[in-house]
C-alpha cells in the first residue's frame, strides 16, 4: 500500500508468522529511532508505520507496502 493512504488510527492487516494479524496503526515513524524493541530506519521518504495487534496487544514497525487498510 502507499505510504500517502495510511494514518493513525487506520485499521489495518499485515503477514505475521502465525498467518495474518491485524490493528491499528499507532503513528507514522519517519527518522531513526527504537520502536517495539528493535532499531527503526525510517525517514521521510521511506517512513514506517508502529501497529499494535488486536488479538496480542503487541507492537510492530512495518513499512507501509506490509500493510493493508481494512
Amino acid at each position: 500500500m502507499s505510504d500517502d493512504n495510511i494514518k493513525k488510527g487506520d485499521h489495518v492487516t499485515w503477514k505475521s508468522h502465525g498467518g495474518e494479524a491485524e490493528g491499528e496503526v499507532e503513528k507514522k515513524i519517519t527518522s531513526e529511532t527504537e520502536e517495539a524493541g528493535r532499531k527503526v530506519k525510517a525517514s521521510k521518504d521511506e517512513p514506517q508505520y508502529l501497529v499494535k495487534s488486536e488479538k496480542s496487544g503487541g507492537e510492530a514497525v512495518h513499512k507501509a507496502e506490509a500493510l493493508d487498510k481494512k
